[in-house]
């Protein structure tokens, strides 16, 4: 029998905009529900083991037309950061429009930048559609337990210990 093919998410988005801290704050989470996971940065070529439940592949500093292909990553996950202002979900871009989950980060520095969540949220849902996006702020890790959630939901077809009636 051969081993089962492990899930692979892609992260991508431009240079600065929390890929690595999003990692970093998830990849904790799914651990301590039991996961194993391993990390790819800036590397596409793996051995995938059987004893991992998924793979997280982070793409090195790309702009807003980045996409993964299905052959590198079987989940994408777009991350953008306020700081770059309001305008991002509006600009559109392969990324922001086809990513399965749209994480808009940084975000207690709208405020600072002169950046509305209120805008942001409207142009995402209006770009988007009914694909999900989520305001997280990876620094303190608010928003990063739905992150999570999606990826249990989503990729493993679990659902997440945190939002089920189990003791």
């Amino acid at each position: 029998m051969s081993p089962r093919r492990v899930p692979r998410i892609g992260i991508g988005g431009p240079v600065g905009c929390g890929k690595t801290m999003l990692i970093e704050q998830v990849v904790p989470l799914l651990s301590l529900d039991g996961y194993k996971v391993g990390i790819i940065s800036n590397d596409v070529i793996s051995k995938e083991d059987d004893y991992l439940d998924l793979i997280f592949i982070e793409s090195g500093g790309d702009n807003i037309t980045t996409t993964f292909s299905p052959a590198l990553a079987d989940y994408f996950i777009y991350i953008i950061d306020v700081s770059a202002g309001d305008k991002y979900p509006r600009k559109r871009g392969l990324g922001i429009e086809t990513c399965d989950l749209l994480v808009i980060n940084k975000i207690d520095l709208a405020p600072h930048v002169g950046a509305s969540l209120k805008v942001m949220e409207r142009d995402a849902k209006r770009i988007r559609g009914d694909k999900p996006f989520i305001f997280v702020n990876s620094r303190t890790g608010k928003g990063t337990k739905e992150v999570a959630s999606y990826i249990i939901k989503d990729v493993l077809f679990e659902s997440p210990p945190w939002t089920s009636n189990k003791n």
